[in-house]
């Protein structure tokens, strides 16, 4: 994969379903986070939680065949992990596949959690 020097460009680099999913998923972080700053970190698209944040003040989408991937952040995952039982998920990740409609109302109390961890500092 290239780098990328926008999220657009990140985005726009996939076709079908996976390019859908991923335009969804960033339209929800927008609805919860319409002062955020887009980035590309560790070459996928990256989110600020607050102005100016650095990494371990970002969430994070990525793009794959069957799936798209959203990391909220260890903490997150940790929080939420008895809610994601449908989803495949790591410790700092979860899989949401393209086969079924994104948890819009869950993926948005992961990012308010998140959020509200870092101003609660």
């Amino acid at each position: 994969m290239n780098g990328f020097d926008t999220v657009d460009s990140y985005i726009d680099s996939f076709e079908g379903s996976t390019k859908d999913y991923l335009v969804q998923l960033r339209s929800i972080i927008r609805e919860c986070l319409p002062n955020s700053t887009e980035l590309i970190n560790y070459n996928i698209a990256a989110f600020t939680l607050l102005e100016g944040g650095k990494r371990e003040e970002q969430i994070m989408i990525a793009g794959y065949k069957n799936h798209v991937g959203f990391y909220p952040h260890p903490t997150t995952m940790e929080y939420f992990w008895h809610k994601l039982e449908d989803y495949k998920k790591a410790k700092g990740s979860v899989q949401f596949p393209i086969n079924k409609p994104l948890p819009k109302l869950l993926i948005q109390e992961m990012i308010k959690y998140r959020v509200d961890l870092l101003t609660m500092k």
